[in-house]
This record gives C-alpha cells, sequence and structure tokens, in this order.
C-alpha cells in the first residue's frame, strides 16, 4: 500500500473542517490536545467498532514493543557477560605483566651487576644504594608497610578465632551470609598475600643489588690494593 504525505494545504483544510458527525468542540479541543501538532493530526473514532479496532492496534504495538524490550534486554545481559570476561581477562593479564616486570627487573639486575663488574663506584651508584638503604629501612620500619601488614594478619586472625568460637556457641548464621563472610575473608587473604609476596620480591631485589654492589665494591678494593 502507497502511503503519501498530505500537503500542508490539506492538513489546513483538514483541521479547520470538522469530520461528519463531530463536534467542533470536540474537534477543537482534539486539536489543543495533539502532543505533537508537526507530525500528528487528530482522527476521529465512532462507535464500538472503531473503538474495538484502535485497541486491537494498540495491543498489537505493546506485543511488539515488549518483544522489542525482550531483545534489549537479552543483548545487555550478554554486554554484561562479555564485561565480566573482559574485566577477568584483564586482571589476569595485569597479574601476568606484573610477574613479567618483576623478572624483567631481576634480569637487568645482574646484567647491571655484570657489566659494573671491575670498574670504580660511580656517585650515581652510591646515590642509589643510598636511597635503596633508606626504602629497605621503611620497608622494615614498624609504623609502616611491613608493620601494618603484620597488624592486618592479626586481625585476620582475630576474625578467625572468633569466627571458631561463635561456631562452638552454637550461634545460628544465614548460610549465605556465612558463605558471603567467607568469600571476603578469603578475597582479604589472596590480597594480603599477594601484597606480601610482591614486597618479598621487592626485598629480594634489594638484597640480590646490594649483594652485587658489595661484591663489585670489594673487587674494585682488591685490585685498587
Amino acid at each position: 500500500m502507497t502511503r503519501t504525505e498530505l500537503s500542508p494545504a490539506q492538513i489546513k483544510q483538514l483541521l479547520q473542517n470538522p469530520p461528519a458527525g463531530v463536534d467542533p468542540i470536540i474537534w477543537q479541543q482534539a486539536k489543543v490536545d495533539n502532543p505533537d501538532s508537526e507530525k500528528l493530526i487528530p482522527v476521529p473514532m465512532v462507535g464500538f467498532k472503531e473503538l474495538l479496532r484502535r485497541l486491537k492496534v494498540q495491543d498489537q504495538m505493546t506485543k511488539q514493543h515488549q518483544t522489542r524490550l525482550d531483545i534489549i534486554s537479552e543483548d545487555i545481559g550478554e554486554l554484561q557477560k562479555n564485561q565480566t570476561t573482559t574485566m577477568a581477562k584483564i586482571a589476569q593479564y595485569k597479574r601476568k605483566l606484573m610477574d613479567l616486570s618483576q623478572r624483567t627487573l631481576q634480569v637487568l639486575i645482574k646484567q647491571e651487576i655484570q657489566r659494573k663488574s671491575g670498574y670504580a663506584i660511580q656517585a650515581d651508584e652510591e646515590q642509589l644504594r643510598v636511597q635503596l638503604d633508606t626504602i629497605q629501612g621503611e620497608l622494615n620500619a614498624p609504623t609502616q608497610f611491613k608493620g601494618r601488614l603484620n597488624e592486618l594478619m592479626s586481625q585476620i586472625r582475630m576474625q578467625n578465632h572468633f569466627g571458631a568460637v561463635r561456631y562452638e556457641e552454637r550461634y545460628y548464621i544465614d548460610a549465605d551470609l556465612l558463605r558471603e563472610i567467607k568469600q571476603h575473608l578469603k578475597q582479604q587473604q589472596e590480597g594480603l598475600s599477594h601484597l606480601i609476596s610482591v614486597i618479598k620480591d621487592d626485598l629480594e631485589d634489594i638484597k640480590l643489588v646490594e649483594h652485587g654492589l658489595n661484591e663489585t665494591i670489594h673487587i674494585r678494593g682488591g685490585v685498587f690494593s
């Protein structure tokens, strides 16, 4: 069925002349109530047959809209699933990047020690050694990272202890809540373990650098003597 658009003159004539059987006051009110006068025009609806047809059309459009909403909801669910998978992959790649960075740092340290072997200690190397000593002192300080990690580990042990005591006293805890608590504590422990591992690796790297510097100083001292 070919659809044609009414010309502005036809629209003006249609709006000025009420359809047959329609009161002019009602037609005027219909024009006032038109939500979009630039795109829509009032259409008379006379009789129960026309009312039934209009209800069927509205019901059909409602079903089409609902179908479209279901499709959009499925698309959103799929996108959320893909986002979760992507975030998990990003976290995995970050861990791999951190591990590779640590390995690369160790290789660079060994190469630097071999490259500098037999040369006199330079001013920037001495400054670097002082900075490393300062960093190690800050890490081992009671009020710094090591002390905080110990404090967090103590809090986790106390939580586990209190949880065991409460279990022995037969307090009832909802299964879902208990599972969430365990998952939360597990995530905290994994995070702390990973942080402790990173700090230990950094300390080992610092010790390796200090050992290499000490060997270099010893070798140079033997050469100069």
